[in-house]
């Protein structure tokens, strides 16, 4: 080839011109505080000289100006940990982070106001994100590589270009970011290959994502669009997460080895996402949702078939990873720690139930059905009531139910409906003397990347029609199960929609993965802590357990259930459990046809 070489368009990563950095995602919130320690070091014993986190807006901003940065939220220790385990971090404060997380980190409460831009420069929103960078500096900004700390680099928003071409709002969250503080880190900005152009700003640094397969061709785009050297992949996809009622996306790990070795051959940096995948505890997974594919829920296990696995331990990944990274360093890395421990548990049944009417607090009066966030609620459930007119046999239909509605009359379930099955009418019956409808709605998690992100407004959204005529009228009971307190079991097995609970007898504790083979579709909690989501369709069959979560002698063991069987009986696995071929699921598009459909649409995809 002759002639100059094209004027790169984009700065080059300065951050990383002294070293190859060898990273590894993975997220505090994801793992339970007592294991920050070991999950660190395991990560520097492959190997790894850097981790990268997110920093989760709605984790620590569950309500409008009130912060939480405590316990298992204390991002600021994390960073700390990190840097005595010997790793550097970079930093992606958002606002939004995808990361297959509700909402992508937004918190709920932004989608209360239907006129409100979110991840945009609108300045209703962008007052909002300054005043959680401004927070997030108070904890972080002291920890930035300038002052003494781990902090090398600090990312600018997330994959900007596949949401549009919006160079304002970069700018503007630069600013933001600089006034928070954080400004004595390298910025640099993450986007896939096709949309680096709309997603960057010239003067930041720039680094690009690809999975098994794209290496290659990931290279050859990064070395266009920055100068030769250094290079940076900002995300190199080495696993993948699961969608309730689908098939595991299958993996080539001989491939995998082969690119790893390869880019760290081309001194290209790069951050293996995910090092460890964690869970996704409680409601805080996300969803996916396009016009190609319907509303697709994230699974709790977020293991990401990833080197460390959910429980901690290495895999046969890690050790292959961790060889290549010392043959292209040409640095032994550190010796690994005892692996953790993962046991048996006993079987034990749940034989004691408690009515969900008994979480019913003080009612709401509306006319019209109103959304979760109407009401200043994030997760959970929310239930509405009305009285319909009979007798008659119709149609109940609704504008939209997000994401998972249990139809009562009288009491009596008379339909179930799925937002991934784009459900959203059904056939019931009411009595002459007309019947009370009670319509109880599950979160099952926002969308944190797709054509529907930004307006993923939860329960019932617009109206409802009983053969032909508009309901009015309602009872609302916001259902969070923040709280479970009020719940009276008894001993007595009762007939649909419950709580169940058991209890199972430990001598010594250690991590499980709880058996939810018995259970239907609901979430779990042991001691207090919520464990996660179970449903029946698959692939996912068990539970992470976090062992620091168990105790010596009598462990309670709570399932909230949409579909109860009688007398359910669980048991804890030294190993987790997935269906290959889930029971039922809606028929997906080969991976990648979903992020085509919506980057041509000028919109987000599930690919983070």
């Amino acid at each position: 080839m002759s002639g100059n070489p094209p004027v790169p368009r984009f700065s080059s990563p300065g951050w990383i011109s002294d070293r190859l950095i060898v990273s590894g995602e993975l997220h505090y919130a994801r793992i339970p505080r007592e294991y920050w320690t070991a999950r660190l070091r395991t990560a520097r014993a492959m190997g790894l000289n850097t981790i990268s986190t997110y920093a989760f807006w709605n984790v620590h901003e569950a309500s409008p100006g009130v912060f939480d940065f405590s316990g298992w939220r204390d991002i600021a220790a994390f960073v700390r940990e990190a840097q005595a385990a010997g790793l550097g971090v970079i930093l992606r404060p958002g606002p939004y982070v995808c990361a297959e997380w509700d909402f992508g980190g937004l918190p709920a409460w932004l989608l209360a106001d239907e006129t409100l831009g979110v991840r945009t420069a609108d300045e209703r929103f962008m007052r909002y994100a300054r005043r959680w960078f401004e927070r997030l500096g108070q904890e972080l900004v002291p920890q930035q590589a300038a002052r003494g700390g781990p902090i090398v680099a600090v990312q600018v928003e997330n994959e900007a270009g596949a949401a549009g071409s919006d160079r304002s709002y970069l700018i503007t969250l630069r600013a933001a970011l600089d006034n928070a503080g954080f400004g004595e880190s390298p910025y640099f900005t993450i986007d896939q290959p096709q949309n680096v152009d709309e997603g960057g700003l010239p003067e930041l640094a720039v680094g690009m994502t690809w999975g098994a397969g794209n290496a290659a061709a990931g290279l050859e785009q990064l070395r266009g669009a920055v100068s030769p050297n250094p290079l940076f992949c900002g995300e190199y996809w080495a696993g993948w997460y699961d969608c309730w009622g689908e098939p595991r996306v299958p993996l080539d790990d001989a491939a995998q080895d082969i690119e790893l070795a390869a880019i760290l051959a081309a001194d290209c940096s790069l951050n293996v996402y995910m090092v460890h995948g964690g869970t996704n505890f409680g409601f805080w997974n996300g969803a996916n949702a396009c016009d190609a594919l319907p509303y697709r829920p994230i699974t709790t296990s977020y293991d990401y078939r990833a080197a460390i696995d959910e429980a901690g331990r290495t895999t046969p990944k890690y050790h292959r990873f961790r060889a290549i990274i010392a043959r292209a360093t040409q640095s032994a890395p550190p010796d690994l720690a005892d692996e953790p421990t993962t046991i048996a548990l006993p079987e034990f049944g749940l034989q004691e139930s408690a009515s969900l009417w008994d979480l019913c607090g003080t009612p709401i009066k509306t006319a019209l059905p109103q959304p979760m966030e109407f009401f200043g609620q994030g997760y959970g459930y929310i239930l509405y009531r009305c009285r319909i007119q009979g007798p008659q046999l119709a149609t109940l239909e609704f504008e939209d139910v997000r994401d998972y509605a249990v139809v009562f009359v009288d009491g009596v379930v008379a339909a179930r409906l799925d937002r991934r099955l784009r459900q959203r009418s059904a056939q019931i019956a009411c009595p002459k003397d007309g019947a009370q409808l009670d319509i109880l709605v599950e979160n099952g998690g926002r969308i944190n990347y797709g054509g529907y992100f930004a307006r993923d407004r939860k329960g019932i959204v617009g109206s409802v029609r009983y053969g032909g005529v508009t309901l009015r009228e309602w009872t609302t009971y916001p259902l969070p199960m923040h709280d479970l307190a009020a719940l009276r079991f008894a001993s007595q097995p009762l007939a649909g929609v419950c709580f169940q609970r058991g209890h199972v007898e430990l001598d010594r504790p250690a991590d499980s993965f709880l058996d939810v083979r018995s259970l239907g579709k609901g979430t779990l909690w042991v001691n207090g802590h919520h464990v996660g989501r179970f449903w029946d369709i698959g692939p996912q069959r068990s539970l992470y357990l976090p062992g620091v979560w168990l105790k010596r002698g009598a462990n309670e063991v709570i399932a909230f259930d949409l579909a109860p069987r009688t007398l359910p009986v669980l048991r804890g696995l030294a190993e987790p459990l997935f269906d290959e071929r889930p029971r039922t699921r809606v028929s997906p598009l080969p991976l990648g046809v979903c992020c085509a459909t919506c980057h041509a649409q000028g919109r987000a995809h599930g690919l983070d």
